[in-house]
């Protein structure tokens, strides 16, 4: 009887087990790992690249201005800057965004078609034209503006004003100048009255024929200083042969023209030339904007001063003419 009391509590208690909160439990699954998606590659931006194209026999002072200059306009820019000597199609990479180039002309329209995205400034490179994506800076000397000047100059640094034009006979833009050397003189002194007596009046022009040989130009220098007493020449750029303007100066008169001879002469008072590297600075803005296709005027300044003749003061002085010339403000008196 015991033993199978003891049997059925045994069978209730494997029944009751068996219906218990635990009997329906649903196994947990293992955790899977999720995939990690592959990280996507963003391309590092490049940064834009600005060339200055430079001939290799450049005079060292002139190449490191031209440096100096555009390499700050690069950093400004955020740009980075580089300087060759040439530029081929295989130097046109996709990051290249400006490029400035001198003479001689490293095939700029050939370039300019592969590389639209490259904006072009050509420097005093004759052949080649504004348009498209190519910019050109001009070097042109505005003749009656630079005579104006000269008169003004010749008249400051002279004794009585005694100052003199040489010329080409016949030419039209010759005689332009020679009105604006007179008005230039008369700006700075008035009637320009000498102090000593003489029977004619400054400044004093004479004419070279155009059939008369670059080998007799100095007599024509020489009847302006013994015959005239003139202290300061302007020869006009079309006879302004070196040898004449060394010449002037060995007579012992002073010199002044458009762009600096090689050698310098004695004497000379200072040139008139564009200032490259402001032209370059204002042309800046466009080259980063894409705008290209346009003629740039460079502004004239003065080069090769010497400081004996031209003194800091009086610079400074012919500097303001300059600028209310080249904005206006002063006519040379010579019709277009």
């Amino acid at each position: 009887m015991r033993l199978k009391l003891t049997a059925a509590i045994l069978a209730l208690t494997i029944l009751f087990s068996a219906c218990g909160p635990g009997a329906n439990k649903v196994p947990t699954p293992l955790p899977t790992e999720t995939p990690t998606p592959a990280p996507t590659l963003t391309p590092t931006p490049t940064i834009p690249l600005a060339i200055l194209v430079l001939p290799a026999d450049m005079d060292q002072a002139a190449s490191s201005l031209y440096q100096t200059a555009v390499y700050d306009l690069a950093q400004q820019a955020g740009y980075r800057f580089q300087v060759r000597n040439t530029l081929s199609p295989a130097d046109l990479e996709p990051s290249l965004k400006i490029v400035i180039a001198l003479p001689p002309d490293p095939g700029i329209a050939a370039l300019a078609a592969a590389a639209p995205q490259t904006q072009f400034l050509a420097i005093n490179i004759p052949e080649v034209t504004a348009g498209g994506n190519i910019s050109v800076l001009g070097s042109d000397v505005q003749q009656d503006l630079t005579a104006f000047l000269f008169g003004y100059i010749g008249a400051m640094v002279t004794d009585d004003y005694r100052i003199g034009m040489i010329v080409p006979q016949g030419n039209a833009e010759a005689q332009k100048a020679v009105t604006a050397f007179t008005n230039g003189m008369t700006y700075y002194c008035g009637l320009c009255r000498s102090f000593y007596y003489l029977p004619y009046e400054f400044p004093q022009v004479i004419e070279i024929p155009a059939d008369e040989s670059p080998s007799r130009y100095n007599p024509y220098a020489d009847y302006l200083v013994l015959q005239r007493n003139v202290e300061f020449l302007y020869v006009h750029p079309d006879v302004a042969t070196p040898e004449l303007l060394n010449y002037i100066g060995t007579i012992g008169v002073m010199g002044i023209g458009v762009n600096s001879p090689e050698p310098r002469p004695i004497y000379w008072v200072a040139s008139m030339e564009p200032d490259v590297v402001e032209g370059i600075q204002l042309a800046w803005p466009d080259l980063l904007a894409g705008a290209g296709g346009k003629v740039i005027q460079a502004p004239l300044g003065l080069a090769d001063v010497d400081p004996f003749l031209l003194t800091p003061g009086k610079q400074l002085d012919v500097a303001e003419v300059l600028a209310d010339l080249t904005a206006g403000r002063i006519d040379t008196g010579v019709q277009p």
